[in-house]
């Protein structure tokens, strides 16, 4: 029988996206392509992220107490992170990204349409 070997020198998994919490982004695809809204939170792990005012779904609360009736509450669910992309609202169009460094070697993120900075 042949064992399994670990490999104890693995690296944790790092998950990269594009965009971060804060960001304006432009909805690229789905029922809501065209939207712009600002990224409340985001998940790594799934590469997902959560737009304001975007993928709205309504969701039935049964009560909790007694006494207390049942609600429909609306709420923003994930999407992909690839299916949005950066806005610039100067400008209104959306851009692709690319980094660059300022005087301090601080790494800076910058939009390739328009030339502004995403980052401060």
């Amino acid at each position: 029988m042949a064992i399994k070997q670990r490999n104890k020198t693995a690296q944790p998994q790092r998950y990269k996206m594009h965009v971060k919490m804060g960001d304006t982004v432009q909805v690229i695809s789905g029922s809501d392509k065209g939207k712009v809204g600002e990224i409340v939170r985001t998940f790594p792990k799934l590469s997902k992220v959560i737009v304001k005012g975007v993928n709205i779904k309504t969701k039935h609360v049964k009560p909790q107490q007694e006494g207390e009736s049942g609600r429909i509450i609306t709420m923003e669910f994930p999407i992909h992170s690839s299916n949005v992309m950066h806005y610039s609202t100067k400008q209104n169009v959306a851009s692709r990204i690319c980094y660059t460094f300022n005087e301090q070697g601080r790494k800076l993120r910058k939009l390739i349409k328009t030339g502004e900075m995403i980052d401060k």
